[in-house]
């Protein structure tokens, strides 16, 4: 009978460990950008990915009510600072990523004004994501806020429960216009859908974007080979591919 040495049991162990899938929460803007990101980790790794895409809040409340996921990449830094706080996660949050706002239209409105655009009489319906649960809605009012026009606009204001259904009311003409993630627009399925501007960085805070292990991982080893991988050459440029800011 032939002998199973240490080394062999090891190596077996260590396949084993790495052709286990992760389950990644993600939020609902970097929904895009992570296909890319997933099937770039899978090449290098052989390790599958499974996401679940929805806003940062309602993710956050899905871990802490004991949803198993490997690891969580937050739209901001609040939440994996609260899963932190918590004692949900292994360590601190690092910032990944730093997301900016577009306003993206189907239709013909002129968005050369900027925040302006909003103004004209055409725009009935302006798509804005949940800002108690989505960071991207916050940094979108903070923008009409800080432009002054927030309360001239709000009448106007449709709130979906993420950027995914902004995207959705866009998409399907429910609005006229909608604040949505660069990210979204620049994703080669939607580049050439519609037209999009800028929101100038000056009119809100840098959305500071937070991945966090999870103190569920069923697979700690391979869960934290995925965040490192984030920070490498390739992983951050395909982050600028899509349009996000690196620090």
């Amino acid at each position: 009978m032939k002998r199973v040495t240490l080394p062999f049991i090891i190596f077996l162990f260590n396949q084993f460990v790495s052709a286990q899938s992760l389950r990644v929460a993600v939020a609902a803007n970097a929904q895009f950008v992570m296909t890319a990101l997933q099937k770039e980790f899978t090449r290098q790794s052989g390790i599958p990915l499974e996401t679940v895409i929805n806003s940062s809040g309602k993710l956050t409340t899905q871990i802490q009510q004991g949803a198993p996921f490997d690891l969580f990449l937050s739209a901001d830094m609040d939440f994996p600072e609260k899963l932190y706080a918590g004692g949900l996660t292994t360590e601190k949050p690092r910032i990944y990523a730093y997301g900016t706002l577009v306003l993206w239209t189907m239709g013909t409105l002129d968005l050369t004004g900027g925040l302006n655009s909003l103004l004209a009489s055409t725009v009935q319906k302006i798509a804005v994501a949940n800002t108690g649960i989505a960071p991207y809605g916050r940094a979108a009012v903070e923008a009409l806020q800080t432009a002054k026009l927030y309360d001239r606009v709000q009448p106007k204001l449709v709130f979906g429960e993420s950027i995914a259904q902004v995207n959705q009311y866009v998409q399907a003409g429910v609005v006229e216009v909608g604040f949505t993630a660069k990210s979204v627009v620049l994703a080669p399925a939607l580049t050439q859908k519609g037209h999009w501007a800028d929101v100038p960085l000056t009119l809100y805070k840098p959305i500071a974007q937070g991945v966090v292990v999870l103190k569920s991982a069923k697979n700690g080893p391979a869960a934290r080979r995925f965040m490192n991988f984030l920070f490498t050459p390739i992983a951050r440029s395909i982050f600028r591919q899509y349009g996000y800011l690196l620090k």
